[in-house]
């Protein structure tokens, strides 16, 4: 009996241990670093300097509202594009499932940043799209795309769409079948069928979807300077905390929006985990 209880702690001893190595003991030295004073020079002194937090949600708090923005409308087109595709590949996808999801994942055979690169090309002002368009006078010769909100959204969306896609397509798989018939046997229409079974024995895969899409959707920083080209007014805040890091070396600023970008995200997600009553979606 002994063993018996031990058990499930013994096989969550490997992933607590992970969790603590690479996710306690950092927040904990990134929440020490934000509390000190000084400077490269002089060096760093904890000075339990907690005026920091004000401070720099005062100064940033325009690039944290405009990043929870841009990754709220990109989980949510993500949805609106994925789903189908889920849908699609999971009930009529027959012996092409494999092509099809190989297909979805192919992206990831290539660098997140060359992806990016070569979306700024293609959507460059005199690109091949844009400036097909505008040579075949559909657009005005003024007309550019990037450097604008829209293009970070539509490079966010483009880069996370799989992490919605992947685990729709699992929560649809596993749907019995005879659900729909039933519920069509019983007179349901289709889009009633859909919304009562199909939308609903989806819901986990719909939860794990829009976190994996929101969450690195709300910290990244490649898409708003290489598709934004860096522009002041699309900026987010995982910008601001790579500038303070790596150019302006105020490891205590950055330290502190890191922190605070860590917490409201996790605010979020139980606020977001528990409106949807995660605990009672099953598959």
């Amino acid at each position: 009996m002994g063993r018996r209880r031990l058990t499930p702690y013994l096989l969550l001893l490997p992933g607590g241990l992970w969790l603590l190595v690479f996710f306690a003991i950092p927040m904990a030295i990134m929440l020490s670093v934000s509390l000190q004073e000084g400077s490269l020079d002089t060096g760093y002194q904890l000075t339990w300097n907690f005026g920091i937090y004000p401070a720099v949600i005062g100064e940033f708090w325009e690039q944290f509202v405009r990043s929870a923005v841009y990754a709220l409308t990109t989980t949510a087109l993500a949805m609106l594009i994925g789903y189908p595709m889920a849908y699609t590949i999971a009930f009529h996808g027959g012996r092409l499932k494999t092509a099809l999801l190989f297909v979805v994942i192919l992206p990831f055979f290539v660098s997140f940043v060359i992806r990016t690169l070569n979306w700024r090309m293609v959507l460059s002002d005199n690109g091949i799209v844009f400036g097909t368009l505008k040579d075949a006078g559909m657009l005005d010769q003024s007309f550019h795309f990037l450097a604008t909100p829209a293009s970070v959204i539509f490079g966010l969306t483009y880069n996370f769409l799989p992490f919605m896609i992947l685990p729709l397509y699992v929560a649809l798989e596993k749907i019995d079948r005879r659900l729909i018939e039933a519920a069509t046997d019983l007179y349901a229409s289709r889009l009633q069928a859909f919304w009562r079974i199909t939308f609903t024995l989806s819901l986990p895969g719909v939860v794990a979807g829009s976190l994996l899409t929101f969450i690195p959707a709300i910290g990244d920083f490649i898409n708003a300077e290489v598709i934004g080209a860096g522009s002041p007014q699309v900026q987010m805040i995982g910008n601001i905390i790579q500038f303070k890091y790596i150019n302006a070396n105020d490891y205590p600023a950055a330290a502190a929006l890191s922190f605070v970008l860590v917490i409201g995200v996790t605010i979020l997600v139980a606020a977001y985990s528990r409106a949807v009553g995660t605990e009672r979606l099953t598959t």
